[in-house]
């Protein structure tokens, strides 16, 4: 059974966060990834194993080198999932800001 770990999950850890935002840039091999954290290799090839499970990063091997890069596809859907949150912090943020506008000309 391929058992696929949730994608929310994998971005709850602040070091794979770190990890989607240096391969935002672009791509890089695990060697250069795990250059930018005092982890071991061994603890960043985890994560990196992690967000390649949730299709959040795809491999591709160039030589004998793998290099990885996001996978805009499931990058997508996390941020469709998150839109109609966004819009409601968004309208009660505006909402709060013109009660405070209203209380302000009232003073």
């Amino acid at each position: 059974m391929d058992l696929r770990r949730d994608v929310f999950q994998a971005i709850a850890d602040p070091t794979r966060r770190a990890i989607i935002t240096l391969l935002a840039v672009h791509a890089m091999t695990p060697g250069a990834i795990a250059a930018h954290f005092d982890s071991s290799r061994q603890t960043i090839s985890k994560h990196i194993q992690i967000l390649t499970e949730c299709e959040l990063l795809k491999q591709e091997q160039t030589g004998r080198e793998i290099y990885y890069h996001l996978n805009p596809k499931k990058m997508k859907t996390i941020a469709d999932f998150i839109e109609p949150f966004r819009n409601m912090w968004d309208d009660r943020f505006n909402k709060l800001e013109a009660v405070m506008k209203q209380y302000k000309t009232k003073k």
